[in-house]
């Protein structure tokens, strides 16, 4: 600067730093609805799982039931991503459409109470990794931090301290965990009667989950023996489990987890405790979106297909900020997750 020269006031910032963000993503036109594309994602998702089912239909009572079992494994991941978008209300503004699809594609196509995934996810996503208010890390078959393998006891203490090496062989009971999960939300109740979860469909939830479980029962009895129907059953919920475990495990598994005394805005909060996953357009079918997990949490009701869109503007306006934004590959986002788990059980090793 010149001598006698007059310097410039500093320029303030017009709103929170989330804000801005908004304006530019909104200015992009990323928050439209994209109606055709999930038109056609609907029609190939559920066309793939419909002609699985009857592709079993038609195989009978044959050992080849179990490679289609795996294949409806995907399938049915692949609905349940369905039943995630229109959670967030990503495929249409109004509650109403919304959860019309999210009952279909969650209580009778998979079987998953879609009242109760929706309490408990927007729960995780106001609060991501926060132990006490994320239900996603809070203490249970595993732990997240060290002070709840502390508290551990007997068994849960044997397998906290081994936990990052049982990690995926549990995924494969996840399947049942969520079936059991969104039992027990349609009728749990706490001690003064009131139910656990609040449900705005409690009893079409129950009849659709009725419906899905005796359907499918009925159909792998009616083409196949006892027997190989149990084997069937077997191998495609596991592997259900074990795929939903794999898609949502490297998005924040090994982020860091705030505390009340961290003071974080809310862009701050979402960014730092979530993680993308680099890769291709067929990284982006397998994982639903999910790996763009950064904009997915600053912008929830974003339709999927334009998440890989917005996400260099969110990169760069985090640089431009000084804010971490972490992003790795597949196999690094497990690395990591693992790495988390097995260090959070150091104490216990001693």
């Amino acid at each position: 600067m010149a001598l006698g020269a007059v310097a410039e006031p500093p320029v303030r910032r017009r709103g929170s730093d989330y804000a801005q963000l908004s304006r530019r993503i909104s200015q992009a036109g990323l928050l439209e609805r994209r109606p055709g594309w999930y038109v056609t994602r609907i029609v190939l998702t559920l066309g793939a799982f419909v002609a699985g089912w009857v592709a079993v239909f038609l195989v009978g009572d044959s050992w080849w039931q179990l490679p289609l079992a795996a294949v409806l494994a995907v399938a049915t991941t692949q609905v349940a991503f369905l039943g995630h978008d229109a959670g967030h209300r990503q495929m249409f503004r109004r509650r109403g459409p919304s959860e019309l699809v999210g009952l279909f594609a969650g209580n009778l196509a998979v079987g998953l109470s879609y009242g109760w995934w929706v309490d408990k996810h927007n729960r995780h996503h106001a609060n991501p990794n926060h132990e006490d208010e994320d239900p996603d890390v809070g203490a249970g078959a595993l732990v997240w931090t060290p002070e709840q393998a502390m508290e551990t006891r007997g068994f849960g203490r044997w397998m906290a301290q081994r936990q990052a090496y049982f990690f995926f062989p549990m995924l494969l009971l996840e399947g049942l965990s969520l079936h059991v999960a969104s039992i027990r939300a349609i009728i749990g109740r706490e001690p003064d009667g009131r139910h656990t979860v609040p449900m705005r469909h409690r009893a079409v939830e129950a009849a659709l989950l009725v419906a899905h479980t005796v359907g499918y029962v009925a159909l792998l009895l009616a083409v196949m023996s006892p027997g190989k129907a149990l084997l069937f059953a077997a191998v495609h919920q596991a592997l259900w489990g074990l795929y939903m475990g794999c898609a949502f495990a490297p998005n924040h598994k090994g982020m860091p987890m705030p505390t009340a005394e961290d003071e974080l805005d809310f862009l701050r909060k979402q960014v730092l405790t979530s993680r993308n996953v680099r890769g291709s357009r067929l990284v982006d079918t397998a994982l639903g979106g999910l790996n763009y997990q950064i904009e997915h949490h600053l912008f929830p009701n974003m339709p999927r297909a334009n998440l890989r869109r917005a996400q260099p503007i969110v990169r760069a306006y985090c640089v431009e900020q000084g804010i971490s934004y972490a992003e790795t590959g597949l196999v690094e986002s497990y690395r990591q997750a693992l790495g988390h788990l097995h260090e959070v059980g150091r104490p216990l090793r001693g």
